[in-house]
């Protein structure tokens, strides 16, 4: 942080009214006839070089943000002084000095998007190189579709044909350079921006819980007029707050690509099938995911509790009929010896066992 209690005497000290983060935008270079010289672009790279021309101006955005947050810092600070309250002289000090903080880390995420910017360059830096080879290629196989139209039996014709392999192989090689570079920049390049802008946005949220502390030690109870104001006794509180902020930017650690992105929680939970841990702060992807193997698990369970009640209907079906044949054979032994016809009484069990069998 400005690592005071506060904004007041850092200014005083320097003399000059303005936070020393503010020397920070110097280490960007600035225009330059260098600039004049990439305005004229190969097709190949002109894309990229106008992405790369739109990056300097969120830069350049970013930067004035940050100077402006100083300001704002500066400004709270100097007014809550000739107040004359002294409750609110103290904390518009300590609330400047966080939102002084805040214009820190706007501008340290500037220098970081310029290193992302910076690592763009590489790749359009290479589309500039392989534009050349492209160019070459297409000019001796053009000379050849021409030379076979005009004269098919030209000796030229080999020699230009030779050379278009030699071109082809080039360009093959420059193609896969291009290729390679391209894909490790670009992820490289927005890798840094990305944690970057996590690393923002949580010191972000310290800051500003913090600054939040710090407003509740003002009292805003409405006073008689007439009456004596309450006195300020929180000034040590204020203090501690502040160290506290300190302490908590000091502890921060950056996050990697794994673990910022929930990589670590989507493998296991590919490994596992089951749902991730509730609360995770960045991994979104096990969470949409889960409501699908949900989906897919009740549908594996209604396929097996249908598939149970056929077997048990089946099974209950081959019980009937085998009481049937049971209940026919008893009453076929009682109607022979009535009858004491016992050919055509088993004829009529035998006629009955495969009706029942049918």
């Amino acid at each position: 942080m400005n690592r005071a209690l506060s904004i007041r005497s850092n200014n005083r000290s320097s003399g000059n009214g303005t936070s020393t983060t503010s020397h920070h935008h110097s280490s960007r270079r600035g225009f330059s006839l260098s600039s004049l010289r990439g305005t004229i672009q190969p097709e190949l790279s002109k894309k990229l070089y106008r992405l790369i021309k739109s990056e300097n101006n969120l830069i350049s955005a970013h930067e004035t943000a940050a100077k402006e947050r100083l300001s704002i810092a500066q400004q709270l600070s100097e007014w809550g002084e000739q107040t004359s309250d002294e409750s609110i002289s103290d904390i518009s000090d300590k609330v400047g000095v966080i939102l002084s903080e805040l214009g820190e880390q706007e501008d340290n995420y500037a220098h970081a998007l310029d290193e992302s910017r910076g690592t763009l360059k590489a790749i359009r830096n290479t589309e500039k190189s392989v534009q050349p080879s492209r160019d070459g290629k297409n000019k001796i196989a053009d000379e050849i579709a021409k030379l076979k139209s005009k004269e098919p039996e030209s000796t030229r014709l080999v020699v230009l044909e030779q050379e278009l392999v030699r071109a082809e192989a080039e360009n093959l090689v420059a193609e896969a350079q291009l290729s390679n570079i391209t894909r490790q920049k670009l992820k490289e390049a927005y890798t840094a921006e990305f944690l970057a802008t996590i690393e923002r946005a949580e010191k972000q949220v310290i800051l500003a819980r913090h600054g939040l502390r710090l407003l509740n030690l003002l009292d805003d109870t409405p006073i008689v007029p007439g009456d004596s104001q309450i006195p300020y006794t929180q000034g040590h509180q204020a203090r501690q707050i502040l160290n506290d902020a300190e302490d908590d930017l000091r502890e921060w650690r950056p996050a990697t690509m794994a673990s910022a992105a929930g990589l670590d929680e989507d493998a296991k939970y590919v490994t596992s099938n089951s749902p991730p841990p509730q609360g995770q702060q960045y991994a979104q992807q096990p969470q949409a995911s889960q409501p699908r193997a949900e989906g897919q698990h009740l549908q594996e369970a209604q396929q097996q509790q249908a598939a149970q009640q056929v077997a048990q209907q089946q099974h209950q079906r081959q019980q009937l009929n085998e009481k049937e044949v049971l209940d026919g054979a008893s009453l076929t032994g009682t109607e022979t010896h009535t009858t004491g016809n016992g050919s055509v009484v088993g004829g009529a069990q035998e006629h009955q066992v495969q009706m029942t069998a049918a």
